[in-house]
């Protein structure tokens, strides 16, 4: 947001320096630097007016472009063509991750990864899923009240950190706009049943901190 109190304190020479072509500031600023100069008295050929108001127009073309590209990189390209490459979905490893933890959805994004050939970052993906794991619990074990179940709990904040932190990673090694199919949901329903497992059990209390492992102890004292 540009202020034009703080842009009034500018001398003239100054805020000619938002009206040269090039010129890195934003279309707002041009905008009210022109509007003050004007007020202060100073004249404008119709020809200066239009160039201005076509840098004007310029910048804001150009900011809305940048937008629109930044949306498309965030956006999960999922096509029914059948020549696509076919991955893992995003919103599959997402909710996969947010109910069971980012083991089970780094293992898919480390499949993706594999895929694609991108294989540094396939194995970075699986370090920091198991990483945050063994983060959260040893985290959790320092003296926070595990029988919180809120989505203000301690828990449920790394395990929202995860999901967030596998998802950046996606967005940013993937390749951009890359069209792809969804592959079937066979394996992430084994990894789903295969969690479910381990929760139940929660050997060593290892997944304790999980709200679903709270559940399961309801379910065995009933």
């Amino acid at each position: 947001m540009v202020s034009k109190n703080v842009l009034r304190k500018l001398s003239d020479a100054e805020l000619d320096k938002y009206l040269i072509a090039g010129n890195r500031f934003t279309p707002e600023a041009v905008e009210v630097a022109f509007e003050i100069l004007q007020e202060r008295g100073r004249h404008f050929s119709e020809p200066e007016k239009e160039a201005i108001n076509e840098m004007i127009l310029a910048k804001k073309r150009e900011e809305e472009n940048r937008t629109n590209e930044e949306k498309e990189i965030w956006k999960d390209h999922v096509t029914e063509d059948p020549n696509a490459i076919k991955l893992y979905s995003r919103t599959t490893i997402i909710v996969l991750t947010v109910l069971f933890g980012t083991i089970p959805g780094s293992v898919l994004l480390f499949l993706n990864f594999l895929t694609v050939r991108r294989y540094v970052a396939a194995v970075f993906t699986l370090l920091i899923g198991f990483g945050i794991f063994f983060l959260q619990n040893y985290i959790l074990s320092k003296g926070f009240d595990n029988h919180i179940r809120s989505r203000h709990s301690p828990e449920m904040g790394v395990i929202a950190l995860g999901a967030i932190i596998l998802m950046v990673i996606s967005v940013s090694w993937m390749p951009k706009k890359l069209p792809y199919r969804s592959k079937s949901l066979i394996f992430p329903v084994i990894l789903a049943i295969v969690m479910t497992v381990l929760l139940y059990i929660n050997y060593k209390g290892w997944f304790s901190t999980y709200p679903f492992a709270s559940v399961f102890r309801l379910l065995r004292d009933f």
